[in-house]
């Protein structure tokens, strides 16, 4: 405590006067307060990080960041949701309600028969189809958008057309033109009975214009932030976000992929200039399973349980032929599905292994992967950026890009523009595409998901436009990079340090 007496200490003392007096003291508290909150923190950061490098980066941090090292841990340290178990008993309740509306081929431990695949690729089925998972379905058909603007004139006329509900899940929604003719399209959709729901992540979609969101409430539309930063009881989880792309109409048809709603995913923000992403529609019982995740998620955005046989209508007779496994991933899921494919997929390829994606900044397992893949003699091709938008996950990647070229692995940077895409393809029988990048981020924080299709003839149209893609791409040459400026060495040691939450 101060020894501080009235007299000496009185209404006239100015600020620089008290701190002059009592610095001292005021210091010896805030070292104390400051090995307390350390030591708290640290036995924080043991309790919840399983892999050892990213605990020790944390306690690194912790202990040599005096109040700020434990202020960032708290921001974006966290990798899972942690509920109280009353809660979590809760959420598999509801999860088991929402389940009773699934047609039988898409629920999980349903009784109908197994999808007929290739035998090889049994195991990556049984991996995906975990005990909150899909098994893979049959009779999808699956219509790809490369580029923003087909992808948005598909999506807005579907709203048109719709007779019962629309639902839309995005990441990022801009308030900006292409925002506006996506609002005008639900409002129009609510205006005539239909009903809307629309999530939207509180950090991807930072700038959401409240005037949209009035407008389409007062049409009779309905609107929810996911994980909105500000409410206490999600304890101000930064990291942890909705990265997954979802429209729903009328339960039958379903879109997803790369794209979020905004003017630069149609070339028009000169910053990014053309703009390369893949979205696609789905046709089949694939589109009920994307359903379910959606209303999932508005589930725990709203508390509001969607429930009923419209929002799952009988599929009737098949629109195609692919075979489609929907899977899904988040922070509050300790079976991270996504990676696991991934993974299995890398592994199983015996001829090429091409994957496309903004960002790569993934665990040593899916590196190891990838290098194993490359050195057995695999074709194994990266396909990346050019020019990043974001520096410090760039930064990343090329300290692991090294690697992946010493194994013999090829990495392109795709130099016309931004390319968004996030597909990994497989010995042209087996494809992942959807919202997933090869980060920790999307593998391990971000709620994602993705399809799996075994459909040769859909992965043999992905392969065309990978290859058409690296027509305008720079293939990285292993001696060159490995010239490098140091400097640029020093910023890419740098950015890895980050890679736990990149």
């Amino acid at each position: 405590m101060f020894d501080v007496h009235p007299t000496e200490c009185g209404p006239s003392m100015s600020y620089p006067d008290f701190m002059a007096r009592f610095w001292q003291d005021i210091a010896g508290w805030a070292v104390l307060l400051n090995v307390v909150l350390t030591i708290a923190t640290v036995l924080w950061v043991m309790h919840l990080k399983r892999e050892p490098m990213s605990a020790i980066a944390w306690s690194l941090a912790v202990l040599m960041l005096p109040f700020v090292g434990p202020a960032l841990f708290a921001l974006f340290g966290y990798q899972t949701i942690h509920r109280p178990i009353e809660k979590r008993k809760r959420r598999r309740q509801a999860y088991r309600e929402l389940a009773l509306d699934v047609p039988e081929e898409v629920k999980p431990g349903g009784s109908t028969p197994p999808v007929a695949i290739p035998q090889r690729w049994e195991i990556l089925a049984r991996l995906a189809n975990h005990p909150e998972g899909f098994p893979v379905t049959a009779g999808n058909r699956l219509a790809f958008y490369h580029y923003g603007e087909p992808a948005y004139t598909a999506m807005l006329d579907a709203i048109a057309g719709a007779r019962h509900h629309v639902h839309i899940d995005f990441f990022i929604f801009r308030p900006d033109e292409s925002g506006r003719r996506f609002i005008d399209a639900l409002v129009g959709a609510a205006k005539r009975n239909v009903e809307v729901r629309f999530l939207y992540d509180s950090v991807g979609s930072y700038a959401m214009s409240s005037r949209m969101l009035r407008e389409l409430k007062a049409a009779g539309g309905k609107a929810a932030a996911f994980l909105p930063l500000l409410n206490p009881l999600h304890r101000l989880r930064i990291n942890l976000r909705n990265h997954r792309k979802i429209l729903v109409v009328d339960g039958r048809t379903a879109f997803t992929g790369g794209l979020n709603v905004g003017d630069e995913y149609v070339g028009k923000n000169p910053k990014f200039g053309f703009w390369r992403d893949t979205h696609f529609r789905v046709e089949g019982p694939a589109a009920a399973c994307l359903q379910r995740v959606f209303l999932e998620d508005w589930h725990f955005a709203t508390n509001e349980m969607v429930r009923g046989a419209a929002y799952y209508p009988p599929g009737g007779r098949s629109p195609g032929s692919s075979p489609v496994q929907v899977v899904h991933s988040g922070p509050d899921s300790e079976y991270k599905v996504i990676r696991e494919t991934y993974f299995a997929a890398i592994l199983q390829g015996r001829k090429r292994v091409w994957i496309a994606s903004p960002y790569y900044v993934p665990d040593p397992g899916l590196r190891d992967a990838l290098m194993l893949a490359g050195r057995a003699g695999v074709d194994v091709r990266f396909l990346g950026l050019f020019r990043p938008d974001k520096w410090i996950p760039f930064l990343a990647a090329r300290y692991y890009w090294g690697d992946l070229l010493a194994a013999g692995v090829k990495v392109y940077q795709y130099a016309r523009g931004m390319m968004h895409s996030k597909y990994v393809l497989v010995d042209g029988e087996w494809a992942s595409v959807g919202t997933a990048n090869t980060d920790n981020r999307s593998l391990y924080l971000n709620y994602e998901v993705n399809c799996l299709v075994y459909d040769a003839a859909v992965v043999a149209e992905l392969e065309e436009q990978y290859l058409k893609d690296l027509e305008w791409s720079v293939r990285l040459d292993p001696g060159v990079f490995a010239t490098r400026p140091f400097a640029s060495r020093l910023a890419e040691n740098a950015a890895r340090l980050l890679s736990p939450v990149l």
